[in-house]
């Protein structure tokens, strides 16, 4: 029984505030997003995967069957003393297609399961809440933009930039009174991702955001 109680006195814990950031009380996090053993290797693996889904190839040169023009033989095969040529949309030909050149069609993505994608996201977020770097707004109503109210919050909660705020789903209002502040980024709670975690400093969540995060990551 004992054994019972000090886990549950370890288990992981956020700070509530509410929208005029005075703290309100804490709330217990879910062990099985908040409280997972980091694996490095598995982490490495996610990472790796969602930068190259997020890569663009920006060079897209045109093959022959791309370029515009030269639908038909420039002049007729036999008699001018000039090499045949079938089309000046031939590599050959200046402004004609490009031989091997780099195209959109590559493919940089990699494959990653949910299950293994999920655990990665719950490593990254047991670490920032073991950093108490995890908080609960416990509800954000915005009937209007109002960034100066947005930024009053977070003076007022200590919070710097690098900071993502989990909602849980985009409210228009809510985002548009966040977004100019440099260095936060607002997120819906299904598409919570290990790269936008990692890359911040805390990470917000309103009272709904969390149940639904805990709702959709906490799966086995």
């Amino acid at each position: 029984m004992a054994g019972r109680q000090a886990k549950h006195d370890h288990m992981a814990k956020a700070l509530i505030y509410n929208q005029k950031g005075d703290q309100t009380g804490e709330v217990e996090l879910s062990p099985a997003l908040f409280e997972v053993e980091m694996n490095q290797s598995l982490l490495q693996q996610v990472v790796v995967a969602q930068q190259a889904n997020s890569r663009l190839t920006l060079a897209d040169t045109k093959t022959k069957g791309e370029v515009s023009g030269g639908g038909k033989k420039p002049w007729k095969q036999k008699g001018t003393g000039r090499a045949r040529h079938g089309s000046i949309r031939s590599p050959l030909w200046k402004g004609g297609g490009v031989t091997f050149g780099p195209t959109t069609a590559v493919n940089y993505s990699k494959k990653v399961n949910k299950k293994v994608k999920r655990q990665a996201l719950a490593m990254v977020l047991s670490e920032k809440a073991a950093e108490a770097r995890v908080l609960i707004i416990d509800s954000l109503v915005y009937d209007k933009p109002a960034t100066k109210s947005a930024a009053s919050l977070m003076k007022k909660m200590k919070l710097d930039n690098r900071l993502l705020l989990v909602l849980e789903k985009i409210e228009e209002q809510t985002m548009k009174s966040f977004r100019n502040i440099d260095g936060v980024n607002v997120i819906a709670a299904n598409s919570l991702n290990v790269y936008d975690i990692m890359k911040s400093k805390n990470v917000i969540f309103t009272s709904e955001a969390l149940k639904e995060s805990e709702k959709i990551y906490s799966k086995k």
